[in-house]
């Protein structure tokens, strides 16, 4: 994130990391991937609860925030999210190449190896 402090943005990836350390005082910690790189999130305690089933069970996320920067470290501040699991559950449905090949994995039959 090249952006200056204090700068509004949105971000969006794919979750990667969720934490939430004892030692954090009920802040939480959320990196997102994307094809550019990662976005480290910050989200506050009241904002942790207001989204807390976004935040829990979301796979892809759009954050919008506030750009915080202390030297080499930058954190996006979020302020608001949203769950965009539904559009990466789109991206095995569309059509092509990819699906025809997963149809034809589908009518293989392979059997069990159980190692023990």
């Amino acid at each position: 994130m090249g952006s200056r402090d204090g700068k509004r943005v949105e971000a969006a990836g794919l979750v990667l990391v969720r934490q939430r350390p004892g030692s954090g005082e009920g802040v939480c910690f959320i990196t997102l991937e994307d094809e550019t790189g990662i976005a480290n999130l910050v989200v506050w305690p009241d904002i942790f609860e207001k989204y807390r089933s976004v935040i829990l069970s979301a796979s892809m996320l759009a954050a919008k925030g506030r750009i915080q920067r202390e030297g080499d470290v930058v954190h996006l501040v979020t302020l608001e999210l949203t769950d965009l699991s539904p559009l990466l559950r789109q991206v095995g449905e569309r059509g092509g190449a990819s699906d025809q090949a997963a149809r034809s994995l589908d009518q293989l039959n392979f059997r069990s190896r159980n190692f023990h």
